[in-house]
C-alpha cells in the first residue's frame, strides 16, 4: 500500500460523523410509509443530492448466498417500490428463486436511509412499456446489447454487440422493450425510515405490515 493508503486504513476506527439531526419521532410521520418515502425523497431531491432515487438492493440466491448492488428507483405508490432490470442477470435470478428482497436509499448528507423489505412481483407488460418509452434510445440500445451478469470476453465484445443492435435498429424509431427486460416490485412488508441522532442514538420508526394492516413501531438504534 501506499503511505496515503497506510494512513487511512490506521484511521479507520476513528472515522465517524457526528449527527446532530433534529429529533424524528411518531408525530412527524406521515399517515404511510409511501407518504412518509415521498416526503423525504422530495427534500433529498431540494438538497441536491447526487442520485436521489438510487437504493442499495439486496438479494439472496437459493441457497441463502446474499449480494448487493445499487439500482435506480423509477416509481412507488401504495403497492410498492419499483426497478428495471434484465431478466437474465444475477438479481433476477435471486428474485425468481426467493421471490424476496430488501433496498435501502442512503442519503448520506442528510444523516438518514430509508428501507423497503418484502415479497416481490414482476411488474405489468403495460407498466413496463410506459417506462422504457421515457428511457433515451441510447439506454435502450444498451438493454439490447448487454447480457447482464454473464462474463464477457474483454470490452471490445461489448461495443461489437452494441454496434450490432445499433445496426439493427438503424431504420426502427420506436425501439421495443426486449422480451427479457422489465420491471420489479418490492411489495413491503417492513419500512424503515431512520434519522441519524447525537451519540448513535439514532431514531429509528418502522412501518410494519400485519394481518390486520400497516402498524408504527420504534426501533432500538
Amino acid at each position: 500500500m501506499t503511505p496515503e493508503i497506510d494512513e487511512a486504513v490506521v484511521r479507520l476506527p476513528g472515522m465517524r460523523v457526528a449527527y446532530d439531526s433534529a429529533p424524528f419521532d411518531e408525530s412527524a410521520l406521515a399517515a404511510t410509509w409511501h407518504d412518509q418515502l415521498e416526503s423525504w425523497l422530495s427534500q433529498a431531491v431540494s438538497e441536491a443530492l447526487a442520485e436521489p432515487n438510487a437504493m442499495v438492493l439486496a438479494t439472496a440466491d437459493a441457497e441463502g448466498r446474499p449480494s448487493s448492488r445499487t439500482v435506480l428507483c423509477k416509481g412507488f405508490d401504495e403497492r410498492g417500490v419499483v426497478f428495471y432490470t434484465n431478466y437474465t442477470s444475477t438479481k433476477s435470478h435471486d428474485l425468481t428463486a426467493t421471490r424476496y428482497a430488501s433496498a435501502t436509499f442512503p442519503w448520506y448528507p442528510l444523516h438518514r436511509q430509508v428501507t423497503v423489505r418484502g415479497e416481490v412481483e414482476k411488474v405489468s407488460a403495460d407498466e413496463t412499456a410506459a417506462y422504457w418509452a421515457q428511457r433515451p434510445r441510447g439506454s435502450q440500445l444498451g438493454a439490447w446489447a448487454s447480457p447482464q451478469s454473464r462474463v464477457v470476453d474483454g470490452r471490445r465484445a461489448l461495443d461489437n454487440a452494441l454496434r450490432n443492435i445499433e445496426r439493427r435498429f438503424a431504420d426502427v424509431e420506436h425501439i421495443p422493450a426486449p422480451p427479457h427486460w422489465g420491471g420489479w416490485r418490492i411489495r413491503p412488508d417492513f419500512v424503515e425510515f431512520w434519522q441519524g441522532r447525537e451519540d448513535r442514538l439514532h431514531d429509528r420508526l418502522r412501518f410494519h405490515r400485519t394481518h390486520d394492516g400497516w402498524h408504527v413501531e420504534r426501533l432500538a438504534p
